[in-house]
C-alpha cells in the first residue's frame, strides 16, 4: 500500500486495512505472554503461574522503554512523512534504532544485576521467587529483541505496510507455540523452556522487521549518516513516547501495589488471580492496541497534511469499535467468570478467587475503549501533554489512591473495586479534554494542542 493512500482512501477502508493487520499483529504479540501463562499453569502448577504473575512489573518496564522509542518515532515520522519531509523520516528511524539498542542494553545490565532485590520489592515469597527469577533470568536478553522488533513494527505500519508489519509477529507467535510445546511439553523445562521459546521467537519476529528497513526499495529505510543520536531528534522522539512510556511504567507501579496489597490480604493465590484478570482484560486491551496502531498513522498523516474532516471521522469510527470490543469482554468476564479462569488453572481455589476478582473488578470495564483511543489521537497529533494526562488518570491518579484507601477498608475485595471506579472517573477527565479539542476541528481551524491556533 502506498501511504498516499493515507490522504485519499475512504476512512473506514483505511481504518480496516490499517488496523486489522495491526490487531493481528498485537494478538500473536499476547500470545508470547498468554501461551507461556496457559502451559505454565496447567503443566507446572499454580504457584507458577503466581511466581510469573510477579514478573509482570519488570515485563511492562521493559516494555515501556521500548514504547517510548517505538510510538514516539512512528508518530513523528507519520507527520514528516504527511508533510513530505522524506529526510527527516529517515534521520527519525535512524536515531530511533540506536535509541532502542542503547536502551535495551542499560536496562538488561540493571535487571541482571538487581534481579532478586526488585522481585522482592514486587511482592515475591520464598514460594514463588524460584519461580519467577527462573523464568526472568532467562527471558531477560529476549526483551532487547522484543523492542526491537516491536518499535520497529510501528514504523513499518506508519510507512505503509500494515500487512507485512504482521506478518513478523505471527511468524514470531506461531513460533513461541511450537517451542513452547517442544521445551514445555515434551522436554519438560518448565519456566526456563517458556522462556527461551519466547527468546528465540522474539529472535525471528526481530530479524524479519531489521531485514525491511535494510530494502531500498522500500518508502523509508536505513541510511547512513542516520544513527549517531542528535538531541533535537531524541527529544521530538522521546516527548511524544513518554505519555504511553509512563502509562506502562504507571502499569508497573500499580502492579507492584497490587501484588504488595495482595499478599497482606490475600496471599500467593490472590497473586495467581490478578494475574488472570491481567492477562484477560490485556487481551482486550490488546485488540484495542492494535486499532490504536491502525489509527495513528491515519490521523498523523492527515493532520500533517490538513485534512481535519479526515482525522476526526478516523477517530469516532475508532472509538466506536474499540467501545464495542471492550463491552463484550465485560459481558463475558461478568457471566462466564469461571470458563475463563479455567484455561488458566485447574486449581479449585485460584478458580474460585479469580471469579470473585473478575466480577468485582470488571464492571465498568466498557468504558476503557474510548480512554485509550482519546490517548492514542492526542499522541498522534503531537500532542503529549494531554496524552499524559488521560493516560495517567486512569493508571495514577485514580487508581492508586483509590487501591491503598479501599484495600484498608475491604481487603481484597477493595483492590478489585479500585478498578472500576477508576475507569468511570477516568472516562470523566477524557470526556472534558476531547471535547474542546474537536469543537476547534470542526470550525476547520489548524492548530497545536499544546498551544499557538492559527486559522488556514
Amino acid at each position: 500500500m502506498e501511504i498516499e493512500n493515507l490522504a485519499t482512501r475512504p476512512v473506514g477502508r483505511l481504518l480496516w486495512e490499517y488496523s486489522l493487520p495491526a490487531v493481528v499483529g498485537m494478538l500473536v504479540m499476547a500470545l508470547y505472554n498468554v501461551v507461556d501463562r496457559i502451559f505454565i499453569g496447567q503443566v507446572v502448577g499454580p504457584e507458577a503461574i503466581a511466581g510469573l504473575a510477579l514478573t509482570f512489573p519488570i515485563m511492562n518496564i521493559t516494555t515501556a522503554i521500548g514504547v517510548l522509542v517505538g510510538v514516539g518515532s512512528s508518530t513523528r515520522i507519520s507527520i514528516a512523512m504527511g508533510r513530505n519531509e522524506r529526510s527527516e523520516a529517515a534521520r527519525l528511524l535512524g536515531n530511533a534504532a540506536t535509541l532502542t539498542f542503547v536502551n535495551g542494553a542499560a536496562y538488561i545490565a540493571v535487571f541482571a544485576i538487581f534481579m532478586e532485590p526488585i522481585l522482592r520489592a514486587f511482592g515475591a515469597g520464598d514460594i514463588t521467587m524460584p519461580y519467577a527469577a527462573g523464568y526472568m533470568y532467562w527471558v531477560l536478553p529476549g526483551l532487547l529483541l522484543t523492542n526491537v522488533a516491536f518499535g520497529l513494527n510501528n514504523v513499518l505500519r506508519a510507512t505503509g505496510y500494515p500487512r507485512r508489519a504482521m506478518m513478523t509477529m505471527v511468524i514470531g507467535a506461531v513460533t513461541n507455540v511450537v517451542l513452547d510445546a517442544i521445551f514445555v511439553l515434551w522436554l519438560d523445562m518448565g519456566m526456563v523452556g517458556a522462556a527461551l521459546a519466547t527468546d528465540i521467537a522474539m529472535a525471528v519476529s526481530a530479524w524479519f522487521v531489521v531485514a525491511h528497513f535494510f530494502k531500498k526499495d522500500v518508502v523509508l529505510h536505513f541510511e547512513r549518516g542516520t544513527f549517531s543520536l542528535k538531541s533535537s531528534l531524541v527529544l521530538s522522539i522521546v516527548t511524544i513516547g513518554a505519555a504511553p512510556c509512563i502509562v506502562n511504567v504507571a502499569s508497573c507501579l500499580v502492579n507492584a501495589l497490587i501484588n504488595r496489597s495482595l499478599v497482606d490480604h490475600g496471599g500467593d493465590m490472590a497473586i495467581g488471580a490478578a494475574g488472570i484478570f491481567v492477562t484477560f482484560t490485556s487481551l482486550l486491551v490488546t485488540v484495542v492496541l492494535g486499532i490504536c496502531m491502525g489509527l495513528q498513522p491515519i490521523i498523523g498523516y492527515n493532520y500533517g497534511a490538513g485534512r481535519m474532516e479526515r482525522l476526526k471521522k478516523a477517530y469516532w469510527l475508532a472509538v466506536g469499535v474499540s467501545t464495542l470490543i471492550c463491552t463484550l469482554g465485560w459481558a463475558v468476564g461478568l457471566a462466564f467468570p469461571s470458563l475463563v479462569a479455567r484455561i488458566f488453572t485447574y486449581d479449585d481455589f485460584l478458580i474460585d478467587s479469580t471469579v470473585v476478582c473478575l466480577r468485582h473488578a470488571m464492571w465498568a470495564f466498557f468504558v476503557v475503549g474510548f480512554q485509550i483511543i482519546s490517548t492514542t489521537f492526542f499522541q498522534s497529533v503531537g500532542a503529549p501533554g494531554r496524552a499524559m494526562v488521560l493516560s495517567l488518570a486512569r493508571q495514577v491518579i485514580f487508581l492508586i489512591p483509590l487501591m491503598i484507601w479501599l484495600s484498608g477498608r475491604w481487603g481484597v475485595e477493595g483492590v478489585w473495586l479500585s478498578f472500576p471506579i477508576s475507569d468511570i472517573c477516568a472516562t470523566v477527565v477524557t470526556f472534558l479534554l476531547i471535547i474542546p479539542a474537536f469543537r476547534k476541528i470542526e470550525k476547520s481551524v489548524k492548530y497545536d494542542l499544546e498551544g499557538a491556533i492559527s486559522v488556514e
